[in-house]
């Protein structure tokens, strides 16, 4: 379990073929490695992966078949976020992440609001239903309120008028500080992001489905 709070952004140095999938090898910059050992979870742009390697100061995760062809920024060198999973003393600064990815959206709109930026994401309708107004998503595995929903384009926004097909839309407000400690600063229109909805608003929406047939 994670809380969504970015304690480094390092980076994929290698991606190497296994029969399964890929190899990551990650410089993990300045997150803490004192504590991380073999089988340690690490959430990696929002992906729970464990460790399987720690050699010359790197970590190395296996990532599945599967687990590629449901994220993004995983099969190529780059930045990613890093977080370590929770322990039951830490804090919660941010909201209950797993880190199993729901889906992947696109980010639509990336403009300035003085110092802070607005970020558009569209995200496929099957999750829209799990994402409301003042309510918590994680996107490249960082903690965010979310500030609007949008279930269809709209006349006049230029932004929301690029929406998908088949798609709902949520915007979000980046902080300085959230654009300088995780890659979100780095987003730009057409890029795509690893989701994971709320866990809470997920359990919620499955007794809502299931307490007529109790």
């Amino acid at each position: 379990m994670f809380s969504g709070m970015v304690a480094a952004v390092g980076r994929i140095e290698t991606v190497t073929a296994t029969a399964g999938g890929v190899r990551l090898r990650v410089d993990p910059a300045t997150l803490d490695m004192t504590d991380i050992g073999l089988g340690d979870s690490i959430a990696v742009n929002g992906c729970c992966l464990t460790v399987v390697d720690l050699d010359g100061g790197r970590l190395a995760f296996d990532v599945s078949a599967e687990s590629l062809r449901c994220t993004v920024g995983l099969g190529q060198p780059g930045p990613v976020n890093l977080e370590k999973s929770l322990r039951l003393a830490d804090r919660l600064g941010g909201h209950l992440v797993t880190g199993h990815i729901d889906g992947v959206g696109q980010v639509l709109g990336f403009e300035p609001l003085g110092d802070n930026r607005r970020l558009t994401v569209a995200l496929p309708q099957a999750l829209a239903r799990f994402v409301a107004q003042k309510g918590s998503v994680a996107v490249q595995g960082v903690s965010l309120t979310v500030n609007r929903v949008e279930d269809a384009a709209v006349a006049g926004d230029p932004t929301l008028a690029a929406l998908p097909p088949g798609h709902s839309a949520f915007q979000v407000n980046l902080i300085p500080h959230t654009l300088a400690v995780t890659t979100l600063g780095g987003l730009t229109p057409g890029a795509s992001v690893n989701l994971e909805v709320d866990l809470l608003a997920r359990y919620a929406a499955r007794f809502d489905e299931t307490a007529g047939h109790a």
